[in-house]
């Protein structure tokens, strides 16, 4: 059973605050393309602009760090069916390292359900967000974490307290690590077996992009 985890994206929506929404209309009308075909044969050739952090986005290291592998040097191993552990309702707003002890994480897609997502496109998405800890982020680094995702507005704290700084982008992407933010739909997912992919294209000199991340349960999943 394949199990959507990607959020719409959509004109005008606001994904993370202060950050533009997408614009998204056409480059070639059906109609104007008519004068280029024969009759009866039309396209349509869409444009769309936005920032990379919209929707549901991949980060590599390039995005935390100028030297940093970026979209074009991330191999699909590190995105593409990926064995899956999921961490559900953490004991507080921050996940911590008491959420994660007794995981198996080597190697696995760490899928944080936090029920973020439950606010997203409202004021309340981005209020006392869950968030992965300093020492969580450790946690996983130490212990080889192939990706780690959050159904949250961020994998940081991104509140007033934290005075601006990322320790779990800042961890996990220096340890090549990727991270896939505004994750939805985690409460699909077992516990583990599930596999996940979340495949943004190849563009050279980003850190972030969009990808359609979702995962395979059952007899090739588990």
């Amino acid at each position: 059973m394949l199990v959507e985890l990607s959020h719409v994206i959509e004109a005008g929506m606001v994904t993370y605050p202060g950050l533009p929404g997408p614009e998204i209309g056409e480059h070639l009308t059906r109609e104007a393309s008519r004068a280029s075909y024969a009759p009866g044969t039309e396209f349509s050739i869409g444009r769309i602009t936005m920032v990379s952090n919209t929707g549901t986005y991949l980060d590599t290291p390039f995005h935390r760090y100028a030297d940093g592998t970026d979209l074009a040097g991330l191999p699909l191993s590190a995105f593409t069916d990926l064995d899956t552990v999921v961490i559900r309702d953490p004991a507080a707003r921050g996940v911590d390292v008491a959420d994660l002890a007794g995981r198996d994480v080597a190697g696995r897609a760490v899928l944080l359900h936090t029920g973020g997502d439950r606010g997203w496109r409202t004021p309340a998405y981005a209020e006392d967000a869950p968030f992965l800890t300093e020492a969580g982020a450790s946690w996983l680094a130490e212990r080889g974490a192939a990706l780690v995702g959050i159904d949250a507005v961020n994998i940081d704290d991104i509140s007033p307290a934290a005075e601006g700084r990322r320790p779990a982008h800042t961890i996990l992407l220096a340890a090549g690590i990727p991270i896939v933010e505004h994750l939805t739909n985690l409460a699909a997912l077992p516990p583990a077996g599930a596999r996940f992919t979340a495949a943004p294209p190849r563009v050279a000199g980003f850190g972030t992009f969009p990808v359609r991340a979702f995962a395979i349960v059952g007899p090739s999943g588990s």
